[in-house]
């Protein structure tokens, strides 16, 4: 394998956690890639108003705050990748992570994959995001006050955010595809 491609440390996933802990290795000396398959800045960059991350006292646009991150971690020389994760092995002291753009070899792997939003595949869906389609209560609750809102599901994590939305919204809907909620 080329030396190019042998770092101290592989980060799998660029979303804020991968791009922290990227940062602060690159920063310490290390050698490190970040490899994340989707944009740098992860689930963040769909949030359309962050009113609630410590230094931006009048709020921030998600998409925003993930290219300042970027930016951030990149001035102290992490390198970044786009690319999917297809495997990872252990040979002792040496990790190598196979993407869809070839081979990295490390000391270490840090793994910062985040999760995705569950999405309907609804028309529009795509379209009205951050338009008034959310998929975090807590983040947007305030962009809903005095509205009339629907939160689709029946898990824990649904049942847990039209709670949540109670407070905000003048009307909660709760639609489910079953006769009985899942959550417990």
């Amino acid at each position: 394998m080329a030396d190019n491609n042998r770092y101290d440390i592989v980060v799998i996933g660029g979303g804020p956690a991968g791009l922290t802990a990227g940062m602060y290795t690159a920063r310490a000396g290390l050698k490190t890639i970040c490899i994340e398959k989707g944009l740098t800045g992860g689930q963040i960059n769909n949030t359309s108003w962050i009113e609630n991350f410590p230094g931006f006292p009048d709020s921030i646009d998600g998409y925003e705050l993930g290219k300042l991150m970027y930016q951030q971690a990149t001035k102290f020389g992490l390198e970044t990748v786009t690319a999917e994760v297809t495997g990872v092995v252990s040979g002792g002291s040496e990790k190598t992570v196979t993407t869809s753009e070839g081979e990295y070899t490390a000391q270490a792997v840090i793994l910062a994959g985040g999760s995705e939003r569950n999405k309907l595949g609804a028309a529009g869906e795509k379209e009205y995001m951050g338009k008034g389609v959310s998929y975090c209560a807590t983040c947007d609750a305030p962009l809903f006050k005095d509205k009339k809102i629907a939160i689709v599901g029946g898990s824990d994590s649904a049942i847990t955010e039209a709670l949540h939305m109670v407070e905000f919204a003048s009307k909660v809907y709760v639609i489910h595809r079953r006769d009985q909620l899942r959550a417990t």
